[in-house]
């Protein structure tokens, strides 16, 4: 095993497990149904877009749920996830990923995983079951550490922006693109897995975005140009379908990003459901800042 295959896994999946987060960017939904908003829907009026206020409002208050998705992020990854979030005080929670796709998928085969493994996440960092393939290379240390003041450390301007973005989401946030958007529109009511739903859909054009057509401030605008322009999104189309307690019950968005498509549906299910996160036992545990050690010390053993 070459320890730079380790290594640049642990990287990888430092960022792909904060992206499969709850403010993971996603796609759209396969049925395409946000092509009615351009056809049947009507401009979101003044008392619409005091709705989608309180969309945000509530569902940032339920503080937890139930949350299982699917993500494409052009070559980089195609993933599956399920498991339940916590945000009433930062993000904690469980969640099982599975790699489907792309470059992480074929980095994980190498490292001798069948691309399956298990996020945890803390108020201070989270932690990733990486299997016995990394126990082996690590004297039986399967669990991968994340620290978000190392990653901050480790990654500098965008470990920061990582750390921030993990410990200040919640799944509220998904309604703030429609709120940035200009051409938002009511599809109307749709059944979504048995429940009623009010469907709107918006796009979001990142040169657009100003505070003139926005409900967001200047420092939530600049966060959010950012972090599309990050991903080289110049623009993004937003579905949202909330139930008749004004919460969140699907999501889905869909942009072109620098290594392809970006598409992902999410659902949200079980408002106030309990939420538990365990840190995995200290003797089958490594912080990622001394696995980068252990690798950097191999690789110049090595040499």
């Amino acid at each position: 095993m070459r320890t730079s295959t380790v290594r640049r896994v642990g990287l990888s999946v430092a960022v792909a497990a904060a992206l499969t987060s709850v403010a993971a960017c996603g796609g759209s939904d396969k049925d395409d149904s946000g092509k009615a908003g351009s056809d049947t829907g009507s401009v979101v009026k003044a008392d619409s877009i005091s709705a989608l206020l309180t969309v945000q409002k509530k569902t940032g208050a339920a503080s937890s749920a139930k949350v299982e998705g699917t993500t494409t992020m052009g070559s980089t990854m195609s993933m599956k996830q399920s498991g339940a979030l916590d945000w009433s005080d930062g993000i904690t929670g469980a969640m099982t990923i599975a790699y489907t796709g792309g470059d992480m998928a074929d980095s994980m085969k190498k490292l001798g995983s069948d691309g399956t493994m298990q996020a945890r996440y803390f108020k201070d960092g989270y932690a990733a079951d990486m299997g016995a393939a990394l126990a082996q290379q690590t004297g039986g240390k399967r669990w991968i550490s994340y620290s978000y003041d190392d990653l901050a450390a480790i990654g500098g301007a965008s470990g920061a922006a990582m750390q921030e973005q993990m410990q200040n989401t919640s799944p509220d946030q998904g309604v703030k693109p429609l709120l940035a958007s200009g051409d938002v529109k009511k599809v109307g009511k749709e059944n979504v897995r048995g429940v009623t739903t009010t469907h709107y859909s918006g796009t979001v054009d990142v040169a657009d975005l100003t505070a003139k057509t926005s409900k967001l401030d200047a420092e939530q605008l600049t966060a959010l140009k950012k972090q599309l322009n990050d991903a080289g999104i110049t623009t993004e189309k937003v579905d949202i379908w909330v139930d008749g307690n004004d919460l969140l019950v699907k999501k889905t968005e869909r942009g072109q990003m620098k290594t392809g498509e970006l598409n992902s549906t999410v659902f949200y299910s079980d408002y106030g459901t309990k939420v538990s996160a365990e840190r995995p036992p200290a003797g089958e545990t490594i912080e990622f800042k001394d696995l980068l050690k252990q690798q950097q010390g191999a690789t110049a053993g090595a040499s």
